[in-house]
């Protein structure tokens, strides 16, 4: 029995064993010439090699002195040997002529798949293989009561249409698979549609309450024009512009017309009213005039200084003085000033090419009192020392500034330091301030840095007694 190692239950006796391969004899020859017995193939293996001579005594052989030894065959198929897959837990023994038919029940020995699916495995695993894993078994589907092989059984597997399954949108139905498509699409209430008329995706049972807000959805307006769907989103603008019968107000509502009618009439009534609109508008005019000499006041008021310091730049010098140059007395005005809270209000003129004696030669600064918003509370005439600069530009660092500086006192006599009249103002040439006609020559002007890039600073302060201003 060629292909096995076998597995005594004692060791053969040496006259059993072969001396070329060392193990129990099989298909035992003998050679009659010396009487050495081997196993069959050992000694055609040897003969092969083109040696023919005995492996033992080395003498010369003859193909025809050469027997089987059926005698030796038998007695060695009789000696006791244990499976030869003892090893992973057979317990059988018995002759050695005996295992071929035990390998016929052993439950480890290694056989085909009956079915013919190609997998070799033992006695012993085969049932399990049957019944689950070979793909050449017959399976019957539970569902349909089809029968497949287990290979087909695995593709029938999750898609038999008599199967019990859920709906995949978790509603909780739950329905034979063929029924699931048709519940999907027209029957779930957690199944996805899109809304008609804006076209996103909703779940189906949130859908009738999306359309209570659905931009999209068609309206009918409120003024019952007429218009057929309109967008729900669009609806405003509808009104607004759109829709003939819609109340509107007259155009001219803000000159006072309080006429409302629909849309479509607002023409007529702009032909029937023409007259009466221009009154309107004449009147709305003028209040938007007071109200803007009003504002503007007001602008004036927040602009001015309120702590009797004035810093005036005059920029472009050279243009003004030409243009004083041409024109004789031409004045030159300050943005006003407050002495202090609630104090006088003043400004500061100038004559770039002077007025007076220093007319042509000199520039001439002078100061006058304006009409002011607290003159009913304050002690006239206006007594307080004015000074008047002009600022020296030069660089601190380099050189001390010399700024040029002439003080007064008002006299109490001067008309323009009385309390001053409400229809005064500061384009008011017929009233001149008081100040210095020959306040700095224009030789004396052109030295150190009093113009400096095109520009000159006048400043004019007025020392007030610090308990007025407290």
């Amino acid at each position: 029995m060629p292909g096995f190692d076998y597995k005594f239950l004692e060791k053969p006796k040496r006259r059993f064993q072969c001396p070329l391969c060392s193990k129990a004899m099989r298909e035992p020859v003998q050679v009659s010439t010396c009487g050495h017995r081997f196993c069959d193939t050992c000694l055609q293996e040897f003969l092969s090699e083109g040696v023919f001579k005995c492996p033992e005594d080395q003498l010369p052989l003859d193909y025809a002195k050469i027997y089987p030894d059926p005698e030796l065959e038998q007695q060695i198929l009789a000696l006791p040997i244990r499976c030869i897959h003892s090893e992973e837990g057979c317990r059988w023994t018995g002759q050695m002529k005996q295992l071929q038919g035990h390998f016929s029940t052993c439950a480890f020995n290694v056989i085909p798949c009956p079915n013919r699916c190609s997998v070799k495995l033992t006695r012993r695993d085969l049932p399990d293989h049957l019944q689950h894993d070979c793909p050449k078994r017959k399976v019957k589907c539970e569902f349909c009561g089809s029968e497949f092989t287990g290979e087909a059984y695995e593709n029938h597997q999750g898609v038999c249409p008599q199967e019990s399954v859920y709906c995949e949108n978790k509603c909780g139905a739950r329905m034979m698979r063929r029924l699931l498509s048709q519940h999907s699409m027209a029957e779930c209430p957690k199944r996805t549609q899109p809304c008609k008329y804006c076209g996103k995706e909703f779940v189906f049972d949130t859908i009738q309450n999306h359309q209570y807000h659905c931009p999209r959805f068609p309206v009918q307006c409120p003024n019952q024009c007429g218009t057929p769907n309109i967008a729900r989103e669009d609806l405003a603008n509808h009104v607004k512009d759109n829709c003939g019968s819609a109340l509107v107000l007259c155009p001219f509502k803000d000159a006072g017309c309080k006429h409302r009618c629909p849309k479509l009439a607002i023409g007529r009534h702009l032909e029937d009213t023409t007259k009466s609109h221009l009154t309107m508008m004449c009147n709305l005019v003028g209040r938007q005039r007071q109200e803007i000499l009003e504002l503007r006041r007001e602008m004036e008021e927040l602009s001015v200084s309120h702590d009797g310091v004035l810093i005036w730049k005059l920029s472009d010098y050279s243009r003004k003085l030409q243009e004083a140059k041409l024109r004789s007395n031409h004045e030159f005005f300050s943005p006003p000033f407050y002495t202090h809270r609630y104090g006088y209000k003043l400004q500061v003129s100038a004559f770039l090419n002077g007025n007076g004696s220093g007319e042509g030669s000199h520039l001439s600064v002078y100061i006058r009192v304006l009409p002011g918003e607290y003159d009913n509370l304050l002690e006239w005439p206006f007594s307080y020392k004015v000074t008047f600069s002009i600022l020296d530009q030069s660089d601190p660092s380099l050189s001390k500034p010399q700024h040029i500086t002439e003080t007064f006192n008002p006299d109490p006599n001067w008309k323009n330091f009385q309390k001053p009249c409400s229809n005064r103002n500061s384009l008011d040439e017929s009233t001149l301030g008081f100040g210095y006609p020959k306040f700095i020559s224009h030789e004396e002007i052109k030295k150190r840095n009093y113009i400096r890039d095109n520009c000159i600073f006048i400043k004019a302060s007025i020392e007030i007694p610090q308990k007025i201003m407290a």
